[in-house]
């Protein structure tokens, strides 16, 4: 009696979910948001310059368990400034049809040049296309910006970009603010 029931069983799970109000998604029209620390496609940063964050150091290659990540550095010149470092990474490759999304790289990273984006929709017809090169990861400039190279903001040192203190408009860091015209102290 018992054989019997199991496969009873099985047709009533069936039954069941046979006439329950379907739950569809409308994906390419309806995309639905990713959740709060979601790993999606990987960026590269900049700082507020547009000099980039990437000082070619290669700690997020070594940490990949998926060995997706290949970086190959090279040094600034002062005629070519990339980043604010003594280094940049000239070569910048990952390879999505490795990466496993556990975001070991972005932890390694000790500028957070590297992070994840909430983009999720990575796909192409050929095996080249999913090996996304530095032009396609760095962040896109935002006005105020310059293309890199160019040199650092005059008179900063690669340690006020580290620390955030330089911004793109701002001028020689090293000057006293102008004192007010009302002679009140600031």
């Amino acid at each position: 009696m018992v054989e019997f029931l199991g496969p009873l069983s099985g047709f009533g799970v069936t039954f069941r979910t046979m006439f329950a109000k379907p739950n569809t998604e409308f994906y390419p029209e309806e995309k639905t948001p990713t959740a709060p620390g979601f790993h999606g496609r990987h960026q590269l940063n900049r700082y507020p310059d547009g000099l980039e964050k990437c000082i070619g150091c290669e700690l997020c290659a070594w940490a990949c368990p998926a060995d997706a990540i290949y970086v190959e550095g090279a040094d600034n010149t002062e005629a070519e400034r990339y980043s604010p470092g003594e280094r940049y990474g000239r070569v910048y490759q990952i390879n999505y049809l490795r990466c496993i999304g556990c975001g070991l790289c972005i932890e390694a990273c000790p500028t957070r040049a590297l992070t994840m984006t909430d983009d999720y929709e990575m796909v192409d017809d050929n095996r080249a296309g999913l090996i996304y090169e530095k032009d396609r990861l760095l962040a896109p400039l935002e006005p105020g910006m310059t293309e890199p190279p160019h040199p650092m903001q005059p008179g900063s040192t690669d340690k006020d970009y580290y620390l955030g203190t330089v911004r793109p408009d701002s001028e020689d860091p090293t000057q006293e603010e102008p004192a007010p015209e009302d002679g009140s102290q600031a």
